[in-house]
């Protein structure tokens, strides 16, 4: 069998076992509504434009400014042709933002977990890893793993006695460096990392804490500074990774804050930064405009809240029950992967674009459609929606 023929028979597979996704393009600025081929104007409640700050003029033009000044690219690595200098103004707010010393800027933060892990890691360290870790996180570890022979372990989600169990472990075999990280909110679940209880144990066994925030950033703490701002820590988490593509804007990019000492240690050592191009200048400028946006305008966070909690009050008065919570993240379980996908479809069909999810990206028997909630959205955009979810729930059996 040909090369491409060995993938058309995968491809084939995945149709068959209904884990096969399609691509839906839109004809818009990503919103609340959008413009998407084929479909007309629907509703997002599967995107991580979080504040709606993606079409926000401001942050449009500052990335047209940045273009103008600096050009459409870098040319190559920093350390080799230069560093701009909205790359330096960037990573200062940033690493303000999140209370930090210093941060420094990748083109993902799939890119900075990838750039951490393998870096600070060696034979003599360990790492340890929450159970429902985002891939990006596990793939880190993974690459770590596989290139410094660095020891790993896995605790039960958000469990702390299993956690310090394995933290014990740790110091008995005299780790040197013991690093704990956690997703700051679990993407899937839409629950929190217990920050607290995690630094504490962190203090105990001389462990470092490292928080992956990219869906809590512009989200959590009153004025949005993620995680450690939502318990009152902010400057007391070790090391905070996170996005440039969610709640700042949705272009791209990502950061990885911490003492100046780490990010100067980064720029040395972290292949990523050596061997790739940094962020365009353009996504840089518009990145910076969103931190000062959210900044100047933390009501924002608050709106964000307030449609969260609307529109998981109504979905479980409609009788639906999604996981509690309180982040905009609202997972309704429906159990077997086919019923997931049947709703998410359904409900494109009635003007509501919300993505489905079975296994492998959750367990088995715990398929479910995740509905994330925007600042942007308005109160007859939720409505629309939730008369979507009656209209389809009532259909399928589900209410």
């Amino acid at each position: 069998m040909s090369f491409a023929g060995q993938l058309e028979t995968e491809l084939a597979q995945f149709k068959r076992e209904g884990v096969y996704k399609r691509l839906n393009y839109l004809d818009s600025p990503q919103a609340a509504r959008v413009k998407m081929e084929g479909r007309g104007e629907v509703v997002i409640l599967s995107s991580n434009n979080y504040l709606g700050l993606c079409n926000v003029p401001d942050v449009v033009q500052a990335g047209k400014d940045a273009l103008d000044r600096w050009g459409a690219g870098t040319g190559s690595v920093r350390f080799i042709c230069g560093t701009f200098t909205v790359h330096r103004e960037l990573e200062a707010a940033l690493a303000k933002f999140v209370g930090c010393e210093a941060s420094l800027t990748y083109v993902s933060c799939w890119n900075a977990n990838e750039g951490l892990c393998p870096t600070l890691l060696g034979e003599q360290d360990i790492v340890i890893s929450d159970q429902l870790n985002h891939a990006s996180i596990i793939d880190a570890i993974r690459l770590a793993k596989t290139i410094t022979k660095c020891q790993t372990a896995v605790y039960k989600h958000s469990d702390m006695a299993d956690l310090e169990e394995k933290l014990k472990a740790a110091q008995a075999m005299s780790a040197r460096l013991k690093l704990v990280f956690t997703d700051g909110i679990f993407s899937m679940e839409g629950d929190i990392a217990k920050l607290p209880d995690i630094v504490a144990l962190a203090r105990k066994y001389d462990a470092v804490v490292a928080v992956d925030d990219s869906h809590a950033t512009g989200v959590l703490g009153k004025s949005g500074r993620g995680t450690a701002e939502h318990y009152g820590m902010l400057g007391q988490v070790d090391i905070i990774t996170s996005t440039l593509g969610k709640a700042l804007g949705g272009a791209a990019g990502g950061f990885t804050a911490g003492p100046t000492a780490l990010a100067d240690y980064l720029t040395q050592r972290s292949r990523p930064q050596l061997f790739s191009n940094a962020l365009p200048p353009t996504v840089a400028g518009s990145a910076l405009a969103a931190v000062r946006h959210v900044e100047r305008h933390p009501e924002l966070v608050a709106k964000l809240h307030e449609n969260a909690r609307y529109f998981r009050d109504q979905l479980i008065a409609l009788g639906f029950k999604p996981l509690p919570g309180e982040t905009p993240i609202v997972p309704v379980i429906l159990g077997e992967t086919a019923k997931a996908i049947e709703l998410s479809e359904l409900l494109l069909a009635e003007g509501v674009f919300v993505t489905g999810f079975g296994y492998p990206v959750v367990p088995q028997g715990h398929a479910r459609v995740r509905c994330q909630l925007s600042a942007a959205h308005t109160r007859p955009d939720l409505d629309f929606a939730l008369r979507a979810f009656q209209k389809v729930g009532s259909k399928l059996g589900l209410i």
